[in-house]
Formats: C-alpha cells, sequence, structure tokens
C-alpha cells in the first residue's frame, strides 16, 4: 500500500494549560484530571492520535461510512501517524506503554468505530498473535511490515455456527507430509478481504487441539467476500471466509499455539483495548451533546440553561468518567502483570453498557438532529453495538466474572 507524507501541524508537546484544552479538559471530558496522570510520551501518543482525528477523520468519515467503503487515504496517513503495534516490544513497533495503546484506542473510536475496529485487528489481533505465538521468523518477516501498515493481518477464529462458543470450532487442519490442509468457514472476520496474511485457528483432526496458521493471500482454496448489509462499523470491512483444502506449511503454523487457551490468551489482551474504545464512543457521544446544547437555542434560550438537560449531561459526564478510571486502572494493572482476564472481562462488560447508555441521552437531546449523519452521534449509536458484541457479548463476560467470583461455573 503506498503511503502519503504526513502533513498535520502538529504543536510541540508542552505541559501547558494549552495541551490541556487539546486534550478536552476544556470541554469537561477530564473532569477527574487524568491527563495528570499521564507521562509526557501518553500525551504525545494522545495528542496526536486526537489531532489527527479533528484534522483528517471527522472532516470526511462520515461520507466513507454511509457508503460502506474502507477509508484508505486515512489507513495510509495512519501508517505515518506511527501508532501501530499495541505495546509490542520491537520488531519495528513504536514503544508504547498499556496507557498510551489505549489512549490510541479511544482517540481513533472518538473519531469512528470502523477504525478503531482495524487497528484492534490489525495490531490487537493479528499483530499479536505473531508476536506471541510465532517463531523468531514469523516475526521478523511480519511484524514490521504490519506495523508500518505495509501489510494488514486478519483474525480468522469466529465461525457462522460458533460465536460465542468459539472453543467449539469446526475448522480442520489435517497433516499431509510435512504441510497442513485446512478446510472450514469463518465469519465476521475483520479485513480478511484485504490481508496479507490471515491467522487461521483450526483444530488438528489427530489431537483434536486448536492450533494457529498463518495462511497468505491469494492461496489457493482460500475464499473472503465482504459481508454486505451491515449497520454498525460500516466502514470497515468483514467477511465470510471459506477454506477448502488450504495448503499451508510446516513453517506457517504458529509454534506456540497449542490449545484454545493461546487463542484465548490473545483475546484476552484485547479486551483492554475493546474498554478504551467504548470510552472514545461515549466520549465523542458526551462532547457533541453538551456542545449542541450551548449552541441550541428553544423556547428563547439554549438548551444547557434548562434544568433537565443540565441533569442529563452531568448523569453522561459520571459515566464517561467512571469509566475513564476503569481505563486507568487497566493500563496501570497491565504495566504491573497484574491484569486477570476476568478483570478485563468486567471492564469490557461495564465499558460498552455504559457506553450505550451515554449516546443514547446523546442522541435524545440532539432531538431530530440526533439522526442525521452531520451530527455524527447516530453513526456512534450504530457502532457501539458491535463494539458491545465482538471479543465477547456482555453476557458471556458476566459469566466469566461470575465463575470467578462465585467459583460456580453457569455454562458449560
Amino acid at each position: 500500500m503506498p503511503s502519503t507524507p504526513h502533513s498535520l501541524p502538529l504543536p510541540a508537546p508542552t505541559s501547558s494549560p494549552p495541551e490541556m484544552t487539546v486534550l478536552g479538559r476544556s470541554r469537561g471530558t477530564d473532569y477527574f484530571l487524568i491527563a495528570d496522570q499521564l507521562t509526557a510520551e501518553e500525551l504525545d501518543y494522545w495528542r496526536r492520535t486526537r489531532i489527527f482525528v479533528d484534522h483528517e477523520v471527522l472532516p470526511v468519515i462520515n461520507e466513507y461510512w454511509e457508503r460502506a467503503e474502507f477509508p484508505w487515504p486515512l489507513i495510509e496517513k495512519m501508517a505515518d501517524l506511527g501508532i501501530v503495534g499495541d505495546g509490542i516490544i520491537g520488531y519495528g513497533c513504536p514503544p508504547m506503554s498499556p496507557i498510551a495503546n489505549g489512549l490510541i484506542c479511544l482517540e481513533l473510536s472518538r473519531g469512528d468505530g470502523s477504525l478503531g475496529t482495524f487497528l484492534g485487528v490489525q495490531a490487537g489481533l493479528a499483530m499479536r498473535s505473531i508476536a506471541m505465538l510465532g517463531s523468531e521468523e514469523q516475526k521478523q518477516r511480519w511484524l514490521p511490515p504490519m506495523a508500518a501498515l505495509e501489510k494488514i493481518g486478519a483474525f480468522a477464529l469466529t465461525e457462522p455456527l460458533h460465536g460465542s462458543d468459539s472453543v467449539a470450532l469446526e475448522t480442520t487442519a489435517r497433516r499431509d507430509g510435512e504441510d497442513w490442509i485446512l478446510d472450514g468457514e469463518k465469519k465476521w472476520i475483520g479485513n480478511a478481504t484485504i490481508a496479507d496474511v490471515i491467522v487461521v485457528w483450526a483444530r488438528d483432526t489427530e489431537d483434536k487441539q486448536v492450533k494457529g496458521f498463518l495462511v497468505e493471500k491469494g492461496a489457493p482454496g482460500y475464499d473472503a467476500r465482504v459481508m454486505t448489509g451491515k449497520g454498525s462499523l460500516r466502514a470497515v470491512w468483514q467477511a465470510q471466509i471459506t477454506l477448502t483444502g488450504v495448503r499451508v506449511s510446516e513453517d506457517s503454523r504458529l509454534p506456540e499455539a497449542h490449545t484454545f487457551k493461546d487463542a484465548g490468551r490473545v483475546l484476552a489482551a484485547t479486551r483492554n483495548s475493546v474498554a478504551w474504545a467504548a470510552l472514545g464512543h461515549a466520549t465523542a457521544a458526551y462532547d457533541i451533546a453538551m456542545t449542541y446544547a450551548e449552541e441550541r437555542k428553544q423556547f428563547g434560550k439554549p438548551l444547557v440553561s434548562f434544568q433537565i438537560v443540565q441533569d442529563k449531561l452531568v448523569k453522561m459526564l459520571a459515566e464517561v468518567t467512571a469509566m475513564q478510571l476503569y481505563c486507568l486502572r487497566l493500563g496501570r494493572l497491565m504495566e504491573e502483570g497484574h491484569l486477570t482476564d476476568t478483570i478485563a472481562s468486567l471492564a469490557k462488560m461495564n465499558n460498552t453498557r455504559k457506553a450505550r447508555l451515554v449516546i443514547m441521552e446523546a442522541r435524545d437531546l440532539l432531538g431530530g438532529n440526533g439522526i442525521l449523519l452531520d451530527h455524527h452521534v447516530i453513526r456512534h449509536m450504530a457502532d457501539i453495538e458491535s463494539i458491545h458484541s465482538y471479543e465477547g457479548t456482555e453476557t458471556i463476560q458476566t459469566l466469566l466474572v461470575g465463575r470467578d467470583i462465585t467459583g460456580v461455573s453457569a455454562f458449560t
């Protein structure tokens, strides 16, 4: 993919009050002064991504979303920001803390859920699978160009008949001499029609364990078709995949992926990013509602002067602030190596559920204008539905946490 020179007028980092204005304190979206808890590097990632969203994404994204068209020009510009890597150390990935990575996810989702989802698949799923489970040769070959967005990745786990019960996947991997033969179907696979490498999860027909394989673009027997008719995340493409006798070499197997638990390790790491993404959607909705209420006049005065409007805005802010604290603690736990799967599950469940409520209130405050793409809220309202479901639905996350706190499993 060709790249274009990045031309955003990025101001020099500073700790002065104008920096905080850029990050949203003047709008009330940093009411608990979260920015004061961040390092200079984290603030810089946040600032760079926010300016990219404001200058490049928001002016054009509605058109891509409405046409269900992938925004290639934005991806090219994103490549120049140096934000792709999900905290992977080395291999051309920019050094970033878990919180810096979360702030990037927040800001991209504040602009558009499709961009946040693209990055989540590229870095959080495809690249992290290779980084965590791949051989040194696989890491050297794929991670540097993926970090530069010169190569696109996908993560193929979900199947048409196995969504929440993904552990029951039916795609098979059969040994044939020194090679493997893959057969099966996958569904809802982001980037799969444009990816240069696809991480495919399949069940070994001999030991019945789930293993990971790298399938390259153009492999005979690999067929990926864009899923149409989506009412959510319309500016990113998901695909339905058919694998018919796809032959891959032993060198293309992820050597550290032995069971489904290894796939689960990758997924657990991404729930942190999903919690931040939900915060991004909620932040956008709150900020839009506040701005609209200040500017919109009814009955001879601005909406913000009415008690019921202030009540709604304050309750929205309370939810956004609580989500921020969840995310900040997630980042710190990741840094300390103390983040558990169930803590990530609780954060994902809480933040996506709360984001839906905040966005719903924002749409209501905008009245009829709330359903127009011009005001962006309806796009966030549609996109949060996908965020709420993927990487484990609210119900599944609830049962995982429920099993942890009670010691009793409520599902198989």
